[in-house]
């Protein structure tokens, strides 16, 4: 299983948000820390907000912040949520072509693959990936004074 950069940037920005819960983040800072293009992630903060994961601040001292508390967002959803396209393989999608899908086991076994990764996904929220034993080396590494 892969996920695209879409979903990479909002664990990441949800994450960056979640280490700086006491003020109000700018898309640039998210950026600069994870040196990242800004272009990508506004796309990324549009969806997080439209979703309801973040709030967003307009205005010359605006910025977003979490929505949510981080011990109610499920990873597993997030993944299914921000993922455009879950299909493994191409019997998977609707116009596959694949001439042998009628017959063929690798489906079932990719489907259940992707059930166990999704459902293990499903066991974790934002606050179980960032335990406080590691707040300090994350502040550090993404530069949050």
């Amino acid at each position: 299983m892969h996920i695209t950069r879409y979903t990479d940037y909002s664990l990441r920005v949800l994450i960056y948000l979640s280490m700086r819960r006491d003020r109000l983040s700018t898309i640039q800072e998210i950026a600069d820390s994870y040196q990242i293009s800004k272009n990508h992630l506004m796309k990324v903060v549009h969806q997080l907000n439209k979703k309801g994961y973040i709030e967003t601040v307009r205005g010359k001292s605006g910025g977003m912040r979490l929505h949510r508390e981080p011990s109610t967002i499920n990873i597993g959803v997030l993944v299914r949520e921000t993922e455009q396209d879950l299909d493994l393989v191409e019997c998977f999608s609707s116009d596959g072509q694949c001439v042998i899908s009628p017959v063929c086991g690798l489906k079932g076994a990719f489907a259940h693959a992707l059930r166990a990764f999704l459902e293990a996904l499903d066991e974790y929220t934002l606050e179980d990936v960032l335990p406080d034993r590691h707040r300090p080396q994350l502040l550090r590494l993404l530069q949050i004074a």
